[in-house]
């Protein structure tokens, strides 16, 4: 085998593409390499795909000693067709050209994906100036994911080009930049109300004391950025007046959790992610969640209770917008991780300040306002989906699922 040479050293070296197309069966790729073996041929470069059963393998190999190419090509096909595949060869020069600057990955997430929407965001992409290298699927259930690998193009510019072309389309698309730093060790904090559960814990307190729509239609308003939020908390927290601790107990059983939420939870933890949450909310829901899904951090308000009755007011410092971009960045702190490798999940106004300084913001059913600020938007109600915008694929969270019973 010849010595390894450098890049610049192998750009003019005669190089043969080749093809494999037809059925999948064991042992197609080990038969082609065993017939290209006979001719000494380096391997430069190797991709296969196998969808629905049918391989295509290609494979970039040196160009064999003088005068046996023609040979190499005629045992090739001979080896293909005894299989009932199909073989193309290719001759050229060196590898493949090198990929752009500016590398993204750009995942879009559709229920369905139609085809219209993935010629529109190929388009789109193409008119940036960006190039796709590489597409492959990483669910097919609950909602069809793909990643484009794309180059030639800064992520920034990328993501601005995209974001309106998803939602004309009714697709969620999310665009972040390549590199080691998507492998690293991520922190992940997420809003609570309407994000990890799908209730406002507020208004199950307030069914509790008779005042649940007067407390809905506050929430409405604070969440939309129509009022400030420390001021509607004080209103709406004052209607709690008089209620038994008892309660407590009461809303922590009737707190739904978010489909998927403890999928993203558990996988995370696999991967080494920490994972906390930040809430205007209060700490006698956050605190029970933190344990039962093992979180490494939380933060909320605090009902006050005295003499075993909720007073109507909270202890502490106010848990408001810019009070959950300050958590964020003390839990990033606390955990080691830089800002850039922190996500954050939430649906309302009070989140922005958070979603917009985290190195990712996503916006989970959000409303309006949220969606158009955010970094990316899931509108699909199943909060695992965010695994897939960091390329963790459906296969391997249900391998993993098994894995461990």
């Amino acid at each position: 085998m010849s010595a390894p040479q450098p890049p610049q050293a192998t750009a003019d070296v005669p190089t043969l593409l080749v093809k494999i197309f037809g059925k999948d069966r064991p042992g197609i790729t080990a038969g082609l390499f065993d017939t290209l073996a006979a001719f000494s041929v380096d391997v430069v470069d190797l991709e296969q795909v196998v969808t629905r059963g049918r391989i295509v393998l290609c494979a970039l190999v040196t160009e064999p000693a003088a005068g046996l190419e023609g040979e190499l090509r005629s045992t090739v096909h001979s080896w293909a067709d005894s299989l009932k595949l199909q073989a193309e060869i290719i001759s050229g020069v060196g590898d493949n050209r090198p990929r752009g600057e500016g590398r993204s990955h750009v995942t879009v997430l559709g229920h369905p994906l139609t085809a219209e929407s993935t010629a529109a965001i190929a388009a789109r992409i193409t008119a940036t100036g960006g190039n796709i290298d590489r597409i492959f699927r990483l669910a097919k259930y609950p909602v069809t994911a793909v990643e484009f690998a794309v180059s030639g193009t800064p992520t920034e510019s990328l993501r601005t080009a995209l974001a309106p072309e998803a939602a004309a389309l009714g697709v969620d698309v999310a665009v972040v930049s390549a590199g080691l730093h998507r492998r690293a060790q991520r922190l992940v904090v997420m809003d609570v109300d309407s994000t990890l559960i799908q209730d406002e814990v507020i208004e199950l307190f307030a069914a509790h004391a008779g005042c649940e729509e007067q407390v809905a239609e506050v929430t409405n308003a604070a969440m939309r950025g129509e009022l400030d939020f420390e001021q509607s908390l004080h209103a709406r927290v004052a209607l709690l007046e008089g209620l038994d601790v008892s309660v407590v107990e009461k809303v922590r059983a009737e707190v739904r959790l978010t489909p998927g939420a403890r999928t993203l939870v558990r996988t995370l933890k696999r991967l080494g992610y920490q994972v906390g949450v930040v809430s205007g909310g209060f700490t006698q829901v956050t605190d029970d969640l933190m344990e039962r899904l093992g979180l490494d951090f939380a933060h909320a308000n605090t009902l006050e209770i005295v003499d075993g009755k909720l007073t109507g007011k909270v202890t502490g410092d106010i848990v408001d917008r810019a009070g959950k971009a300050r958590l964020l960045r003390r839990f990033a702190a606390e955990a080691g991780v830089p800002l850039a490798q922190t996500v954050a999940i939430g649906d309302g106004a009070n989140d922005l300040d958070m979603l917009n300084a985290a190195g990712l913001g996503v916006a989970f059913n959000a409303k309006p306002v949220v969606r158009e600020a955010a970094h990316t938007a899931v509108n699909f109600p199943f909060l695992d989906t965010v695994l897939y915008l960091l390329g963790v694929t459906r296969e391997e969270v249900e391998a993993a699922d098994a894995r461990d019973a």
